[in-house]
């Protein structure tokens, strides 16, 4: 592939503001010399990796970037990257298509031809702040420092917060009852596999043991069964977690992280799942600890 070919016509959908430089600076108004001297050196753009393998485009290439079918106001540009779109689960399954560009480029680009350079006016700006936590402040500071500007944090969006608090506690409801299922089952498992013991634990209670050393000793046996468990258990999630990932990654092409593993996450499950264990291994040989040394010995 050439190095500097002109690409065929890529009508884009989507344009973001966000390139290098300064915010001060790419809100100058355009000046006429770099515009005519875009022949000799097109400005510069970024693409996403979807839009470069849709349209077979290299860093390099130059195309023609248009607001309208006619292409009448078509303008040329030099792509200077490709870049890995931000994963945004709201839009899980449909392919960014986007172009990234200098705002006096944007601001050209889609200028009608009834109005004069420099006359343009930007009604929205995004910024990303290095700590989230300085958000508050900077809104505060910007508010204060520049007349009829008004900022305010982007947190809560429509649609967006109130989406995923919906989807958190569906997903809490769905855990809930599986652990509630998989507590019963694992009652009635428990007391069959101490139903089988009841002739070693019968021994013990004619030879003197009290009930109390059973239990003890049935209690340290579920926490080591059930402690085991868990750890197979998140062996089990950690094996398999890059292969889901890559998987609906691939069936979405997205980066979008599906299953992650982390240190709290273990930590959940095992607090959940050894005590779980302990208490239904009582609960099952409490039941056959009641009963006479006898009784339980008998077949």
């Amino acid at each position: 592939m050439e190095a500097h070919r002109r690409h065929e016509h890529v009508k884009t959908r989507v344009f973001a503001l966000a390139l290098v430089g300064t915010l001060s600076a790419s809100l100058l108004p355009a000046q006429d010399a770099p515009l005519q001297a875009q022949d000799a050196q097109p400005p510069s753009i970024l693409i996403t990796r979807q839009l470069a393998e849709l349209e077979d485009l290299a860093t390099g290439d130059d195309v023609e970037l248009a607001t309208d079918e006619p292409r009448d106001s078509s303008r040329t540009f030099r792509i200077a990257g490709i870049y890995e779109p931000t994963p945004d689960p709201m839009r899980l399954g449909v392919a960014t298509h986007a172009v990234r560009m200098h705002l006096t480029d944007l601001l050209a680009l889609t200028r009608d031809d009834a109005t004069p350079a420099g006359t343009e006016h930007v009604e929205q700006i995004n910024v990303a702040l290095l700590d989230p936590d300085d958000a508050p402040a900077f809104a505060d500071d910007v508010n204060a420092r520049i007349p009829g500007v008004r900022a305010r944090l982007a947190e809560g969006g429509p649609g967006s917060a109130g989406t995923f608090v919906v989807l958190e506690r569906f997903h809490l409801a769905i855990a809930t009852v599986t652990i509630i299922a998989a507590t019963v089952f694992l009652l009635a498992l428990t007391i069959m596999l101490v139903d089988e013991r009841r002739a070693t634990v019968g021994v013990l209670r004619l030879i003197g043991f009290p009930v109390q050393r059973i239990l003890v000793q049935l209690l340290l046996e579920g926490l080591l069964v059930a402690g085991a468990g868990g750890i197979f258990g998140l062996a089990l999630a950690v094996a398999s977690e890059s292969l889901i990932n890559r998987f609906f990654q691939w069936r979405y092409d997205t980066a979008l992280i599906f299953v992650h593993v982390t240190p709290a996450v273990a930590a959940t499950c095992l607090a959940i799942a050894v005590p779980l264990g302990a208490v239904a291994t009582v609960a099952a040989s409490w039941a056959l600890l009641r009963r006479r040394g006898l009784r339980i010995a008998r077949r």
